[in-house]
C-alpha cells in the first residue's frame, strides 16, 4: 500500500492491516506526516505537531505488537486532539495567547483512554479562541478562502484533508456538527456526558460535549466507544442518560448491525428553517422524496421556539463562571466578542439559568415522545455550504437545540451545494440511544448510495 492509499483508508481498515501485520504503526504515522507536510501550508489544521515524537510513539506501539502485547481497539491509529484538551507531552494552549506555552502535567481523561486503547496522539489541532467564536488559522480544505467552521476547526479539516483518520473535538453550540458539515467529514456528538471532560477547558457544563471526527460512521463509533464511561471527576458523566448509553451493548457492533426494520425518520425543519439556504432546502426536498415512506415531515410544537434564549442563558452564564480567570488576569488579551460575552454572562440572573434547565427537560420530554415513533430525526447540519471568508466560523443555528437537549447527533456529508462544497445532513437521536442513532445514520448512507441519490459519499465504506 502506498502512502496515498493509506491516507484515504478508514480507521477500521487501517487497524485491521496493523493487526494482521500488513502495515506497521510507524508506516502509517509516516504516511500521515507526509500528507500533513504536503497540505498543511494550505489548510493549517495543526497548532502543535512533533514528527519525532509521533514516530517514537508509533515505534513503541510496533514494539509492543512484536513482543506479543495485546493491542487495543485503536492500536496504531493516529488521532488529532483539539487544543483545549490536556496532553502531558504536548502543549495545550486553548487557542489564546494567554496560554502560550502552557504545558499540562497530566492527560485529560479522554486522552488517557485514547492511549490505553492503543491510539497514537499525533498532535494538537487548531481551536478558536477558548473554543468560542474568534477563528483560528485553519482554512477549509475544499476552498482555502472559506471557513472550516468552528470551534473544532482543525480536527474537522485534518480528517477531511486526509491528514489523520480520526480526531477529537468538542461542542457547546455547534462546534462538531457545523465544521463536519463545512469540511465534509463525519462528525459525531454523543449524548451529553457520555465521554468525560476532565482535563478539558470548559465553557458551560450543561452544554459542553466531547465529539469525534472520522471518515465514516462506523469509524466514529469505533473511537467513541473507546472513550465512553463514567468519571468521578466529571459530574455530568454520571448523567442517567449517559449511564444508559454507556451500559448498552457495544456501540460499534450495533452501528454495524442491520436494523430489524428500515428506520423511520422524522424530517424536522426546526423553527430556524428560514435560515437554511436554497441549496439546503432543495436538497432536503430531494432527500425526503428519495426516502419515500421511510421519512415523514414533522412540525415541532411552538414551545421549541424558546430554545435560543435558554441556550444563550446557559452558555453565557457558564462562560462567565469558567472563563472568569482569563477575564480577571488578562482581559485585554481576549477578543472584544469574548470579553463582551463574559460580561453579558455576569449579568444573567440565576432564575434565567434555572428556567433554561427546566425548559430543557420539557423539550426533552416532547422529543422523547417523538422518538418513540421514529428512529431518528433528520435536519440540516448547517445553513448551507461553508461561507466565503475567514473572519467568522459560520452560523450554528441548526445545532444549538440538540446541544441544549443533550441529544446525540451526527453530520453526514450527503449533499453538495451549487459550488460543489459539502452540506451535511444532521441525524439526531434520543438521549442515551447513541448506538441506535449511529445504526440509523449508517443505514441512511447505504440507502442513498444504493439509490444513486448520494454522489458525495458513494463508494465510501460507511
Amino acid at each position: 500500500m502506498d502512502d496515498e492509499a493509506l491516507v484515504r483508508m478508514g480507521a477500521r481498515d487501517l487497524r485491521d492491516c496493523i493487526a494482521d501485520g500488513r502495515l506497521s504503526a510507524a508506516d502509517l504515522a509516516s504516511a500521515c506526516l507526509k500528507r500533513i507536510e504536503a497540505v498543511e501550508p494550505r489548510v493549517q489544521a495543526w497548532t502543535f505537531l512533533d514528527g519525532d515524537l509521533a514516530m517514537r510513539q508509533a515505534k513503541a506501539l510496533d514494539a509492543l505488537r512484536d513482543a506479543g502485547g495485546a493491542g487495543g481497539p485503536l492500536h496504531g491509529l493516529p488521532v488529532g486532539v483539539k487544543d483545549i484538551i490536556d496532553t502531558h507531552d504536548m502543549p495545550t494552549q486553548n487557542g489564546t495567547a494567554v496560554d502560550t506555552g502552557r504545558q499540562p502535567g497530566a492527560d485529560a481523561t479522554l486522552v488517557a483512554r485514547l492511549r490505553a486503547a492503543g491510539a497514537l496522539v499525533l498532535g494538537k489541532t487548531v481551536t478558536t479562541e477558548l473554543a468560542t467564536f474568534r477563528p483560528g488559522k485553519t482554512r477549509n480544505p475544499h476552498d482555502p478562502e472559506r471557513t472550516p467552521g468552528g470551534s473544532s476547526s482543525g480536527s474537522a479539516a485534518a480528517v477531511a484533508a486526509g491528514m489523520v483518520p480520526l480526531a477529537i473535538g468538542t461542542q457547546t453550540y455547534g462546534s462538531v456538527i457545523r465544521p463536519a458539515s463545512f469540511c465534509g467529514s463525519i462528525g459525531f456528538k454523543p449524548t451529553h456526558g457520555l465521554i468525560p471532560r476532565t482535563g478539558v477547558c470548559l465553557l458551560a457544563a450543561p452544554l459542553d460535549t466531547i465529539g469525534v471526527f472520522a471518515r465514516n460512521v462506523a469509524d466514529a463509533a469505533l473511537i467513541a466507544e473507546a472513550l465512553i464511561g463514567p468519571d468521578a471527576a466529571d459530574p455530568d458523566a454520571a448523567d442517567p442518560d449517559a449511564r444508559r448509553a454507556a451500559a448498552a451493548p457495544g456501540l460499534l457492533d450495533i452501528c454495524l448491525s442491520e436494523p430489524p426494520t428500515a428506520p423511520a425518520l422524522a424530517f424536522v425543519r426546526t423553527p430556524m428553517w428560514d435560515e437554511a439556504e436554497p441549496d439546503t432546502q432543495e436538497g432536503f426536498a430531494r432527500l425526503v422524496t428519495a426516502l419515500g415512506k421511510q421519512c415523514t415531515a414533522v412540525t415541532l410544537p411552538k414551545m421549541f421556539g424558546e430554545w435560543q434564549a435558554a441556550h444563550r442563558a446557559l452558555m453565557l452564564a457558564g462562560m462567565a463562571r469558567n472563563l472568569e480567570p482569563y477575564y480577571r488576569k488578562a482581559k485585554d488579551q481576549l477578543s472584544d466578542m469574548l470579553r463582551g460575552m463574559i460580561e453579558a454572562g455576569q449579568t444573567v440572573p440565576a432564575t434565567d439559568t434555572l428556567a433554561a434547565l427546566d425548559l430543557r427537560e420539557a423539550l426533552n420530554a416532547r422529543l422523547n415522545e417523538l422518538l418513540e415513533r421514529y428512529d431518528a430525526i433528520i435536519t440540516p447540519a448547517a445553513p448551507g455550504e461553508a461561507p466565503r471568508g475567514l473572519d467568522t466560523t459560520g452560523n450554528p443555528v441548526f445545532n444549538g437545540l440538540w446541544t441544549l437537549c443533550g441529544m446525540p447527533a451526527v453530520s453526514l456529508p450527503l449533499m453538495r451545494g451549487a459550488n460543489g462544497l459539502p452540506i451535511g445532513v444532521q441525524v439526531v437521536g434520543r438521549r442515551g440511544d447513541d448506538a441506535r442513532l449511529l445504526r440509523s445514520a449508517r443505514w441512511l448512507v447505504h440507502a442513498l448510495r444504493d439509490r444513486d441519490e448520494d454522489a458525495s459519499v458513494a463508494g465510501r465504506d460507511a
